[in-house]
C-alpha cells in the first residue's frame, strides 16, 4: 500500500509541471504570426531605399542595427528599408536616440524611384527624436511619438536620450495607433476625409503620393544623426 501511495502521490506532483516539450509548445504559441524583421546579427532582409543593399553605415552592435553617422558617407548611409511590404500589420520595436539626434520609423513606403526620390515622400513617420536637444523638439507635431506633422502625441512617456523606448505602430483597416512605453500617444483613421484634409494642410501636401498606399515597406530614417534599433518585430493583420 506504501509504494502504491508514494507512485500516486509522485504522479500528482509530476502532474504540475510542464515537461520542456510543453513549455516550448506554449512559448511558440505566444509568438504566433510574429516574424522577426531584424536577426540581431546582420542587416539580412533590409536594404538602403533606392539600393540592392544596406549602406555600410548600418552596423550591428550589441544586438542593435545603429547608424554610425560620424563615418558615414552619401553612398554609405540612406533611410534602411525593409525588403517585404506589409498592409495590415502590428509593428514592435525599441529605439534609442543620440544627444541632439533625430530619426524616425516610416511605413507605407513605395519604393518608385521614378516617382518618389525619397522614402517620406510616400511614408507616414513615427518621430524618433532628443525632445531636448533638437531643434524639431520646439515645434508642435515634430516630437518623439508624434505622428510627424500631422498629429501631437497625446502625452509623452519618451525616456532620456540614451535610454531605450519600446513602441509599436498598429496598422489595421485604416486605423492607426501609436504606443510608446505601454502608452498610447496617437490613435487616427487614415484615409478617410479627415485625413485628407490633415495632409493637406502640412507640409506634404506637396507630395501627391504621400499616405496613398493600403501596403508598403518600413524604413528606419538616417537623418544624419545617431540611432539605434533592436528587437524589430511585426505581426500580419
Amino acid at each position: 500500500m506504501k509504494r502504491i501511495s508514494l507512485i500516486i502521490l509522485a504522479a500528482v506532483l509530476f502532474s504540475g509541471f510542464d515537461s520542456p516539450e510543453t513549455s516550448k509548445n506554449v512559448s511558440d504559441s505566444s509568438k504566433k504570426g510574429w516574424q522577426k524583421l531584424f536577426d540581431g546579427k546582420s542587416t539580412a532582409g533590409w536594404h538602403t531605399y533606392g539600393k540592392q543593399q544596406a549602406g555600410a553605415a548600418w552596423k550591428v552592435n550589441d544586438g542593435a542595427l545603429y547608424l554610425d553617422a560620424k563615418n558615414k558617407t552619401k553612398e554609405s548611409g540612406g533611410d534602411l528599408t525593409t525588403n517585404e511590404e506589409f498592409s495590415n500589420f502590428h509593428l514592435k520595436l525599441e529605439w534609442k536616440i543620440s544627444k541632439n539626434g533625430n530619426s524616425g520609423i516610416i511605413f507605407f513606403v513605395n519604393e518608385d524611384l521614378s516617382k518618389y526620390p525619397a522614402s517620406y515622400n510616400t511614408g507616414p513617420e513615427m518621430q524618433v527624436l532628443d525632445n531636448d536637444g533638437h531643434a524639431d523638439g520646439k515645434i508642435n507635431k515634430h516630437r518623439a511619438g508624434d505622428l510627424y506633422d500631422l498629429i501631437a502625441s497625446s502625452s509623452e512617456p519618451v525616456k532620456p536620450v540614451g535610454q531605450w523606448n519600446k513602441v509599436e505602430i498598429i496598422a489595421s483597416k485604416g486605423k492607426l495607433d501609436f504606443i510608446m512605453n505601454g502608452v498610447k500617444v496617437v490613435s487616427t483613421t487614415m484615409w478617410d476625409e479627415q485625413w485628407k484634409t490633415m495632409v493637406a494642410g502640412s507640409k506634404f501636401k506637396t507630395m501627391p503620393g504621400f499616405s496613398i498606399y493600403k501596403s508598403g515597406k518600413i524604413a528606419l530614417q538616417d537623418h544624419g544623426d545617431e540611432v539605434w534599433y533592436r528587437n524589430i518585430e511585426i505581426k500580419r493583420l
